[in-house]
């Protein structure tokens, strides 16, 4: 199985980027953003608590995020060449729980790709997705709040990966398909190693 950790920080572009990954390698996208954004507009008991930690520009508890990747990888491994995970894992828990998942189902992490973006940069992205789309989590302090969280807690994560010799750094600027073109280079080239 390939499978692939997107990562980066908020606005740097990886949903945008898993979309067109997906449609190349026919990968399932695991994007914990979409999902949790789903269970807290169901208005549930649990929808409802997670509102209040992601309006705050928190991270949802690591028992919920790891329950809902671990019912995916069980719903769809042997089904999907892979999955791109997007938005997981945050924390080194996470990762490990990550690992943990894979390995059961005969499989573990290909390779991590970590769009790197400026911080003024991410925060116009945002912004801009915000009037876009309609994103009412997207505020200037709620920016701030997940560029901090991120900081504080995620980028930990890079160098978990790093210490596996699984970590690609692509530079997150320019057009799209530019993007796009780095990291589908890395992603053959691990194909082709393989």
């Amino acid at each position: 199985m390939l499978n692939i950790v997107l990562f980066g920080p908020p606005g740097s572009g990886k949903g945008t980027q898993a979309e067109k990954l997906l449609e190349k390698y026919g990968l399932k996208h695991l994007s914990t953003g979409d999902v949790l954004r789903a269970e807290k507009a169901s208005g549930s008991d649990l929808g409802n608590r997670m509102a209040e930690i992601m309006a705050a520009g928190l991270l949802v508890p690591d028992e919920i995020v790891n329950e809902i990747v671990k019912n995916r990888i069980d719903e769809f491994a042997g089904k999907v060449p892979g999955f791109i995970f997007d938005g997981f894992p945050r924390t080194n828990e996470q990762a490990l729980t990550l690992d943990g998942y894979l390995k059961f189902v005969g499989s573990s992490v290909t390779l991590t790709l970590f769009l790197d973006v400026p911080k003024d940069e991410l925060v116009r992205r945002l912004l801009q997705r915000a009037i876009e789309k309609g994103r009412v989590d997207d505020t200037a302090e709620v920016i701030e709040a997940r560029v901090v969280e991120y900081n504080t807690k995620t980028l930990a994560v890079a160098e978990l990966y790093k210490a596996q010799g699984k970590l690609h750094v692509v530079d997150g600027m320019g057009e799209l398909d530019e993007v796009f073109g780095r990291l589908t280079a890395i992603i053959d080239n691990a194909l082709a190693t393989a």
